[in-house]
């Protein structure tokens, strides 16, 4: 059973359902796996909890 864990800032839910959709069809195309099968977590992380270069990017989301 695949499962993706995706760690991003905080996004639309229509953005999420179709970001799904498309790794789902991904799986089922290269791997021939059935779409329940497919697991994905959408862990949304706040900007001023994230770091990059050692600045927090509150105020310049990634």
């Amino acid at each position: 059973m695949p499962i993706v864990t995706i760690q991003q800032f905080p996004r639309d839910l229509t953005q999420k359902r179709e970001l799904a959709k498309r790794i789902t069809e991904a799986f089922v195309e290269v791997y021939s796996v059935d779409p329940q099968s497919v697991q994905v977590f959408f862990q949304e992380v706040e900007a001023e909890n994230w770091s990059k270069g050692g600045t927090i990017n509150s105020s310049n989301p990634l």
